[in-house]
């Protein structure tokens, strides 16, 4: 078991460290309504402590990593509610606050701090198709803002997550220098591509040789694409690889609702564990439960108490 204060690096080298699910299913499972264009961000100012009660629900299955509900919050998206800048900035380090009281309060965790793409504040399914039409520059300048924001919280690490193309991805390297805060970065992808098309080993080569980036690879996707996918990650950057895709079901965004089965297999973890995954755990419809299944096959903490 990792002690307090080692960095989430240091305890990839040694091992697989466990992620939490999908925040926003396990609100859900809690009565929560996020029927908002918020998403879960709308519960960091409406009720904080649904937000902390999920990150404690993941944190007792195992997971060693909890990642804030600011995937959706920004600026432009508060300031369509009525908030100002000083508002949403508090909201944002308020994010960070919750996990880390979930995960601080038993030896070993880390909070990773959420940073979603532009299509997330556009609530309209861009994160699954990319290609907004604006340039590098502009995506740094959307982000470097809540990032900066979110690094004075003090988290453990940056979760770049969910990004669908390699120029946004640019952009979120471009936004994070100079931070001093590690991060992670993880593509949405459909088969070996990234959701604008690019290839991916061409899209993961953009953290080759950066070392304020601790791990890269895939989340949000069908789990059926992980398995090829963390084979490129490990292959392509050298790094430890990041992979939490969703149960496999579809994303309606004009019904906001999903449809099919769940693929999500927690065994697959250890296929993903010998290819050369070091964070792994579960996106969208993966609940306590199964992180509980796959924190115990992989054998690192089981339940905590």
């Amino acid at each position: 078991m990792p002690v307090p204060g080692t960095p989430l690096a240091a305890a990839l080298a040694a091992g697989p460290v466990v992620l939490d699910g999908g925040l926003s299913n396990q609100l859900a499972d809690q009565g929560c309504d996020l029927s908002d264009a918020l998403w879960s961000a709308r519960l960091l100012a409406d009720a904080p402590e649904q937000i902390e009660a999920a990150h404690a629900a993941y944190r007792r299955a195992g997971a060693r990593v909890l990642i804030t509900a600011s995937y959706q919050a920004t600026y432009e998206g508060f300031a369509r509610r009525g908030l100002g800048a000083e508002q949403t900035s508090a909201l944002l380090r308020r994010s960070v606050e919750l996990a880390r009281q979930a995960a601080g309060a038993r030896e070993g965790g880390w909070v990773a701090a959420s940073v979603g793409p532009y299509g997330a504040m556009l609530a309209d399914g861009s994160e699954y198709r990319g290609r907004y039409g604006l340039s590098v520059r502009e995506l740094r300048r959307f982000h470097r803002p809540r990032i900066e924001t979110l690094c004075a919280a003090e988290p453990d690490v940056l979760a770049l997550e969910t990004v669908p193309d390699a120029d946004e991805a640019e952009a979120l390297l471009h936004a994070v220098e100079g931070t001093g805060v590690p991060v992670w970065l993880s593509y949405t992808i459909a088969g070996t591509t990234t959701r604008a098309g690019q290839p991916l080993a061409s899209a993961l080569a953009l953290v080759a040789g950066n070392d304020q980036v601790i791990a890269a690879g895939v989340n949000c996707c069908d789990p059926r694409d992980a398995d090829r996918a963390v084979e490129i990650a490990a292959a392509t950057t050298g790094k430890p690889v990041v992979v939490y895709p969703n149960s496999g079901e579809r994303w309606d965004p004009r019904a906001r609702d999903w449809s099919g089965g769940s693929a999500f297999d927690p065994a697959r973890a250890l296929q993903w564990r010998a290819a050369g995954a070091r964070l792994i755990g579960g996106c969208c419809r993966v609940g306590p439960d199964r992180i509980a299944e796959l924190a115990r096959l992989l054998g690192t903490v089981g339940t905590v108490p």
